[in-house]
Formats: C-alpha cells, sequence, structure tokens
C-alpha cells in the first residue's frame, strides 16, 4: 500500500503537514508494507492559474507530477490549512491546474482529510468545504477530522499528537483507509 501524505500549505512550518505525516505513519503501524510519501507543496510551485496562462504554458510539469503521484497512490491523506475560512492560495493553485489535467484530481482513491490550526477552530470550515467537494473531483473521503488548538494537542517533540482523546479518534480515522 502506497499512501501519499501533504499539507495543504506552503508554510515552510506547515503544522498541517506535521498532522498528514503523523496519520500516515499511524497507518504505516497498522499495516507495515505501507509506503509513505510525504508531499511538500512547495516542490509544486506554478503560476497562478488563468485559462490565459494555460493556453500560453499548457500543462505544467509540476501540475503532472503532483496528478501523477495521486494516481500512483492507494491512498491520500490531507491535512488543510485555512486562509480565511478557506483553502490556502497555494493549495488551490495546484489544484486548479490538476484538474485541467483531469477534473477527476483523486482519481478514486481513499481519502483521510484532516485540518489543524492554532486556535480553537480547528480549520474547520476548510475541512467542511474540502470534505463536501472531495467527491465531485473523484474522491472518496472515508473520514475527516479536525484538530483545535494545534500546540495544545501535539507533542512537538516527539511528532505525535498528546491528547488521547483526539489520538483515538485519528486512530479510527486512519482505519478507515485500511478497511
Amino acid at each position: 500500500m502506497k499512501v501519499i501524505a501533504f499539507g495543504a500549505s506552503s508554510s515552510r512550518k506547515s503544522i498541517n503537514k506535521l498532522l498528514a505525516a503523523h496519520a500516515a505513519h499511524l497507518v504505516a503501524q497498522a499495516n507495515e508494507s505501507t509506503e509513505i510519501e510525504v508531499l511538500d507543496l512547495n516542490d509544486f510551485e506554478m503560476p497562478l492559474f488563468s485559462q490565459d496562462k494555460e493556453q500560453e504554458l499548457g500543462q505544467p510539469e509540476a501540475a503532472k507530477a503532483f496528478f501523477n503521484k495521486l494516481g500512483e497512490s492507494d491512498a491520500i491523506i490531507i491535512s488543510f490549512a485555512e486562509h480565511n475560512g478557506s483553502y490556502t492560495a497555494a493549495y488551490k493553485n495546484l489544484f486548479d491546474w490538476a484538474s485541467r489535467i483531469n477534473q477527476k484530481v483523486f482519481q478514486n482513491k481513499p481519502m483521510l482529510l484532516l485540518s489543524t490550526s492554532p486556535g480553537p477552530g480547528g480549520a474547520g470550515s476548510v475541512l467542511a468545504a474540502a470534505s463536501g467537494s472531495a467527491p465531485y473531483f473523484d474522491g472518496k473521503v472515508k473520514a475527516s477530522l479536525s484538530i483545535p488548538s494545534f500546540y495544545d494537542n501535539f507533542d512537538m517533540e516527539n511528532d505525535q499528537l498528546s491528547n488521547e482523546d483526539y489520538q483515538q479518534q485519528l486512530a479510527t480515522a486512519v482505519a478507515s483507509l485500511l478497511i
């Protein structure tokens, strides 16, 4: 089993990338034959999508590479950062480019969708939007979970959730990818 995980943020210190990586490692603990690849959105930087840019550039290699990474996986884990109640510009741009290759961006893959933020909202607004829209882009959302107040609930030194309740909820969500 190959799992692709990423934080939907371009921040070099992305707490969402940490959460996605932690979830992927839980999959690997549950299934020893799991291969994990944690993507960094900074490796897929492209100009802002527009039809004019698409006519000028065609399909950028970075968009093709991202789309292919998703296609080569058996499951996808995304943890969403929230900017003003919505997707980050970096994620939305990459998604827009990939959707022009094929609207079925998620290629019928089982997905675990997560979100977190430093505050009590846990980026719940963007998680709700992502969970609602993924099926339109051929994603099979198996579970979703928002972790509020990240720094109060995540042990940075050990790269794991420190809150037992959230750890159990995440373990249950991760198990849904293995069914």
